[in-house]
C-alpha cells in the first residue's frame, strides 16, 4: 500500500500548488485563530482554486462554533474535515462531510477504543502531547503507543521531517503522514525542497518495505 502524504498549514497559493506540482495528496488548510497558520475564508479560497484535480481539501478546526465551521464549508469547497480538539464524535458528525479526529497520544491512552468511539471517522491523526498546545509543535511521540491493528486508517503526524519520514513509513506503516513545520522556510511559509524531499523520502520508505 502506497503511504499518503498530507501536507498541512498551507498560507500562499503557490505553495499549496507547489505541493501538489510534486505528488501531495492532500492540503491542509487551518482555520484556527491562535496558529500562525491560520488562514482567511478569502484566502483559502484563492488557493482552493489554484489546485489541479484530485487533490483533496482537508478544513482543520480545534473546538470550533458550530457556526463557524459551517460560514467557512458555505464558502470554501472542503473535501474533508479535521477536528483537532475536544471534539465528541457527535459534534464531528454534524456537518454531513468525512472527517478526521485528531488525538494528541500520551501513556495508557486506548487508541483502540478512541477509534470505535469516533467509528465512523475517515481516519484517526495521531499526533504529538502537548498540555500548551492543541497541535502544530512540531515534536515527535513514541511511535510504540501506537496499536498494531486499529479499525480506523492511521495518519501519523507530530515532527516529521525529511530526516524521518522514510523511518515513519517504515515503522508505523500508517495509512499517511501528516506534515506542517517538518517542510518549512517559516510558520506557514513551505519551502519547494523540502516537500519534494520529504515525498521522496515517503516513497522510497514504502519501495523498501
Amino acid at each position: 500500500m502506497r503511504t499518503r502524504v498530507k501536507i498541512c498549514g498551507f498560507t500562499r497559493v503557490e505553495d499549496a500548488v507547489n505541493a501538489a506540482n510534486l505528488g501531495t495528496d492532500a492540503i491542509g488548510l487551518v482555520f484556527y485563530p491562535p496558529s500562525p497558520r491560520n488562514v482567511a475564508i478569502e484566502q483559502a479560497n484563492k488557493i482552493v482554486k489554484a489546485l489541479p484535480a484530485f487533490v483533496s481539501i482537508v478544513a482543520l478546526f480545534v473546538d470550533e462554533e458550530e457556526e463557524r465551521i459551517r460560514e467557512v464549508l458555505e464558502q470554501v469547497p472542503v473535501d474533508c474535515l479535521q477536528f483537532h480538539g475536544d471534539e465528541t464524535a457527535g459534534a464531528c458528525r454534524l456537518y454531513g462531510k468525512r472527517y478526521i479526529k485528531a488525538l494528541r497520544v500520551q501513556d495508557g491512552m486506548d487508541i483502540c477504543g478512541l477509534a470505535e468511539h469516533y467509528n465512523d471517522a475517515s481516519g484517526l491523526l495521531l499526533d504529538a502531547y502537548h498540555p500548551g498546545a492543541k497541535g502544530g509543535t512540531g515534536s515527535q511521540f513514541d511511535w510504540d503507543l501506537i496499536p498494531k491493528q486499529c479499525s480506523l486508517p492511521i495518519i501519523l503526524a507530530g515532527g516529521l521531517d525529511l530526516a524521518n519520514a522514510r523511518q515513519a513509513v517504515q515503522t508505523v506503516r500508517p495509512y499517511a503522514l501528516d506534515v506542517s513545520s517538518g517542510v518549512e522556510e517559516n510558520k506557514g511559509i513551505k519551502d519547494a525542497l523540502k516537500m519534494a524531499t520529504f515525498i521522496h523520502e515517503v516513497n522510497e520508505g514504502d519501495r523498501r518495505i
